[in-house]
């Protein structure tokens, strides 16, 4: 049998890794293998849809480097069960090696070959048709082991499927939704509040080893860096298999049924609810309170739930609540203060005093390189303050950003 028509056949005869047929792609990939044996026509156009899906998934790193990727974030039986460290199955693993090497086999054809051994050669030399390199493998899938293995270990590192490409999600309308460009701070970027954030940080970490930790309640005053404490331990432990949920307040019915979904997976979540804070009325209020503690469904071991909120008492309460006519108004103070009881981690942060706010201006300034202005600096970062209501770390970087633009506007020509 001709080489390409038989190489058209065993890429439509994947099993474990089917899943790739559907990617653009692989896809037209296939279309244009299966192709070149049956009309000038349905060649050409097939060529041409191929090479715009090639580009429009960035092939700059050949093609072999496209389907690898492809390959890596697949979420199928053996990536599944190579993720969790589980025993593969014989039959899996052997189909699953079959399937690598008709994949590799396939990206490996260059241009020249498939155009060589097409039935109508002569009429697509005159086309000028764009080519494509074929390339190398990726780091990731780099060694001398059989490739099944090395796809295994990077399954083992990394997890599978959507997490293995993305690091951080949003749950919205009872689904996960990849964030394409997450937040990029980090801890190193993070100004003050030490203690706290190593509270934070050795929690993670011994969530990360396997070892009992503790859902955690960031709350204090606004702009004093809850919520991006947060986001930075993601990308600072996110190699590690950690990876991140942000649920709306709003969708905390919806808790269980993610539960259920993470539970069977290998990596390690953080569920993150911002700004969290309750009416009386609010109903999601008792949906938090079974999540933390007292439901009946138990929260996965691979999972915890980090929230920030600027009150400690999440149960927002008047005067009245505590003076009106109840005839049990000690149970209504007490139901104010049992969500936050029931986070075993929780951590203040709060405004800074001026000296302290004066050092988180230093040293934003240092990250800056403004060190030369740092007198003028300290002198107006208060008054900027002032006029914003109170020093935090947030008022402090919103103030730098506004000295840096002014003193390099000042400096550049024109």
């Amino acid at each position: 049998m001709n080489p390409i028509r038989n190489l058209a056949l065993s890429m439509n005869s994947l099993s474990v890794y089917r899943g790739i047929l559907s990617r653009p792609v692989v896809r037209d990939y296939c279309r244009l293998l299966n192709a070149a044996h049956r009309s000038r026509e349905e060649f050409a156009e097939a060529w041409g849809a191929f090479f715009s899906a090639l580009c429009g998934q960035g092939g700059n790193g050949g093609l072999r480097d496209c389907f690898a990727r492809e390959i890596l974030f697949d979420e199928n039986a053996f990536s599944l069960a190579a993720a969790r460290g589980a025993e593969v199955p014989r039959m899996v693993r052997d189909a699953a090696a079959r399937d690598l090497d008709v994949v590799f086999r396939a990206a490996s054809v260059t241009p020249e070959q498939l155009l060589e051994d097409c039935s109508f050669m002569d009429d697509m030399a005159q086309l000028n048709l764009p080519c494509w390199k074929t390339g190398e493998f990726p780091a990731e899938l780099g060694g001398d082991a059989p490739l099944e293995a090395r796809a295994a270990r990077f399954y083992r590192e990394n997890g599978c499927g959507v997490y293995a490409r993305y690091r951080a999600f949003i749950w919205r309308c009872g689904a996960l939704h990849p964030v394409l460009h997450p937040d990029a701070v980090s801890l190193s970027g993070l100004t003050g509040y030490e203690m706290q954030r190593r509270e934070v940080i050795n929690n993670t970490r011994a969530f990360l080893r396997g070892l009992p930790a503790n859902n955690c309640l960031l709350y204090g005053d606004r702009g004093t860096g809850k919520s991006s404490t947060v986001k930075a331990i993601l990308n600072q432990y996110y190699p590690r298999g950690l990876r991140m949920i942000e649920m709306p307040k709003e969708s905390l019915t919806d808790f269980p049924v993610l539960a259920d979904r993470l539970a069977q997976l290998p990596m390690k979540f953080i569920v993150f609810i911002d700004d969290l804070s309750f009416s009386r009325q609010d109903e999601t209020y008792a949906s938090l309170k079974a999540v933390l503690e007292g439901g009946l469904a138990a929260r996965p071991e691979n999972t915890l739930i980090y929230a920030t909120s600027n009150r400690r008492h999440l149960l927002r309460e008047s005067f009245s609540d505590r003076e009106g006519d109840e005839v049990h108004r000690g149970d209504t103070i007490q139901e104010s203060l049992s969500l936050a009881d029931r986070f075993g981690l929780s951590i203040r942060f709060s405004l800074p005093a001026k000296e302290e706010y004066l050092a988180i201006v230093r040293r934003l300034a240092e990250q800056r390189g403004l060190t030369e202005h740092m007198r003028e600096l300290e002198q107006g970062a208060e008054r900027w303050a002032i006029g914003r209501g109170g020093r935090s770390p947030r008022c402090a970087k919103q103030y730098i950003r506004a000295a840096e633009a002014r003193i390099r506007s000042d400096r550049a020509p024109g």
